[in-house]
């Protein structure tokens, strides 16, 4: 093994194992997340109860919860739900996997930010993910999610044609990610190997994920036949778009043709 090849494999993710350096990487000090979600909410006058699913860090339920909203968050991670206790307080956070979750109480909309919707890689766990919005929605209920989008890589190979590298000083430490992204076609995922070297030196570790890729008419089938109806599907603008979502900006373009996609459906009654 020499200095440049990984020394451990894990398939937990180094942001989520510390999630200050995770809000370090991807920075969001004008809350437009949690402000896009926001608008989206008074857009289609939702009820005042929300759940976070799959909620990270929590700001961005911290931030709806100081917006008024009745908030309910939960993660899988136990590291993310004691930061987002400590450093984002005021939903109500809980541990739970979002490819079947139960409250003990209905809430009038369900979010799915950042493509946490696309950790359910298989057909059973969308099923149950929407199985499980469907009980825990109140009649008329929204699901908002925002996710990448899987028909972005018909004929584009711009993300798959080279390595990325980012670079993030952090605590006093140089992290350098090395992210190398393949289609893995027969099971319609987009796989992950990202290798990180830090100048404390710690050995680098090589981690592996992967995301579900969706097709838009692909998701519409799917939540129609989980009793769900769309309100709005979109390539942006968004959290994660660019340029990004801005509150005085243009309304949603109706096309899907960008590598992030956007929905909104109604629970019907």
């Amino acid at each position: 093994m020499t200095d440049e090849s990984p020394s451990r494999e894990s398939g937990a993710n180094l942001l989520t194992e510390q999630p200050a350096l995770y809000e370090a990487r991807f920075p969001d000090p004008e809350r437009i997340a949690g402000r896009w979600v926001d608008a989206v909410l008074r857009r289609h006058r939702s009820g005042p109860r929300v759940l976070d699913a799959g909620c990270g860090t929590g700001r961005d339920a911290a931030h709806l919860h100081r917006a008024g909203w009745r908030v309910t968050a939960f993660d899988l991670a136990p590291s993310m739900l004691a930061y987002a206790r400590a450093h984002h307080p005021g939903p109500r956070h809980l541990r739970a996997d979002l490819r079947e979750f139960t409250l003990e109480q209905p809430v009038d909309a369900v979010l799915c930010l950042d493509s946490a919707l696309l950790h359910c890689h298989r057909n059973e766990e969308l099923a149950g993910f929407l199985d499980s919005c469907r009980r825990a929605l109140s009649p008329g209920g929204l699901l908002i999610a925002e996710m990448r989008n899987g028909a972005f890589f018909l004929g584009r190979t711009e993300l798959l044609d080279a390595p990325s590298t980012f670079t993030l000083d952090w605590a006093g430490v140089r992290h350098t990610a090395t992210t190398t992204l393949r289609l893995d076609r027969s099971a319609q995922l987009l796989r992950r190997l990202r290798v990180w070297r830090s100048d404390d030196g710690s050995p680098p570790v090589a981690q592996h994920s992967a995301w579900r890729l969706l097709f838009p008419q692909e998701l519409r089938a799917l939540l129609a036949t989980a009793g769900f109806r769309v309100l709005e599907l979109h390539d942006g603008p968004g959290p994660r778009t660019e340029p990004r979502w801005r509150q005085d900006g243009p309304p949603p373009t109706g096309s899907a043709d960008g590598d992030r996609l956007h929905l909104v459906a109604r629970l019907d009654a």
